[in-house]
């Protein structure tokens, strides 16, 4: 393996490498998803700008900068490059694939049949379970410990196609957490609402950080034997780079939490403005039909007789019921 050379902050900006199979993964994904985006522009439906670049610059963006630029040209040499290229894999790509909402797109761009398959699907049980808060949570946490806590990761430093394996693995992971979360699509059980989202995002973030937090104070070196044998005359010591790629895993972990909360506040008021929008559709509905009524029938009299029951907005409870007696 050539030995790179000193990296710079120059150097850190400008090397990049390609990497032919994360290079397929990013146009399948981005052919895709615009594909999705042009069918539904021939329909003559709106698909928001916003999300679309989420999902192209921030998620696949993200791969591309994990897998082709500086990280990958010295991730063999050095520690810490390797540590942000799984961070950003799990937690960074994840969340801008998901902010682009391909779960929806895909619903509504396939045709019918097709979509009600993929509905079907997403509501199986397996991806229930995989999807499921709390277990999708302990499969990142699982995945990053078995890859820095047993041979996994250096064995994938000697074996390019296991080394790719791992970033896939690292990419679904965190995607099985963050896609069911953001979507707005009906993915996640019933009781997980907005706030209980916001709750679970705010746990998943304080995990997300034990992986980085342990590599950075673990004693003994992960791929030790491969980094020391590997390790160029300019790097620091390996002991070092360890920790600054511990270091490097807890700010990002972090850093991305932020955002995430901050999404799901914003679909929370989303959600909470399209309901009021309804409601107040609902209530003018009910005081047409108010006013359509004759006064004798609304005021429980009538020539007929005194007999008759009282309308049901007069005895009702009901947010509905309330805003015609104010409106009488």
């Amino acid at each position: 393996m050539e030995t790179p050379p000193q990296l710079t902050d120059g150097r850190l900006f400008s090397s990049w490498q390609a990497d032919v199979p994360a290079l397929l993964v990013v146009v399948l994904l981005g052919g895709l998803y615009g594909w999705g985006v042009l069918r539904l522009r021939r329909r003559g439906e709106a698909w928001p700008v916003a999300r679309t670049a989420a999902f192209a610059l921030l998620g696949l963006g993200t791969i591309v900068v994990a897998t082709m630029s500086a990280l990958a040209v010295y991730d063999r040499v050095l520690f810490w490059p390797a540590a942000v290229q799984n961070v950003l894999l799990d937690l960074i790509a994840p969340l801008g694939l998901a902010l682009g909402d391909p779960l929806r797109l895909a619903l509504r761009a396939l045709p019918e049949r097709a979509a009600a398959r993929a509905q079907g699907a997403l509501t199986g049980r397996l991806v229930r379970l995989l999807t499921f808060p709390l277990v999708s949570t302990a499969l990142v946490l699982a995945t990053e410990l078995t890859i820095y806590f047993t041979p996994y990761f250096e064995t994938a430093l000697a074996d390019n196609w296991l080394h790719q394996l791992m970033y896939l693995q690292l990419l679904l992971a965190g995607s099985l957490f963050v896609l069911p979360v953001l979507t707005r699509e009906e993915a996640l059980p019933a009781w997980c609402t907005h706030p209980v989202r916001a709750g679970l995002v705010f746990v998943d973030g304080i995990i997300d950080a034990i992986p980085g937090i342990v590599v950075m104070t673990h004693g003994t070196l992960i791929a030790g034997a491969w980094y020391l044998s590997h390790s160029p005359s300019w790097a620091p010591d390996v002991q070092h780079d360890q920790q600054l790629g511990g270091g490097a895993m807890v700010s990002i972990a972090e850093l991305v939490a932020l955002p995430f909360l901050l999404a799901i506040l914003v679909q929370w008021a989303r959600t909470e403005r399209a309901e009021t929008v309804a409601l107040d559709r609902r209530l003018d509905a009910e005081l047409e039909v108010v006013r359509a009524t004759p006064a004798e029938t609304r005021t429980g009299t009538s020539t007929e007789g005194p007999d008759l029951v009282r309308p049901w907005w007069e005895t009702e409870n009901s947010e509905v019921a309330e805003r015609i007696r104010g409106q009488r």
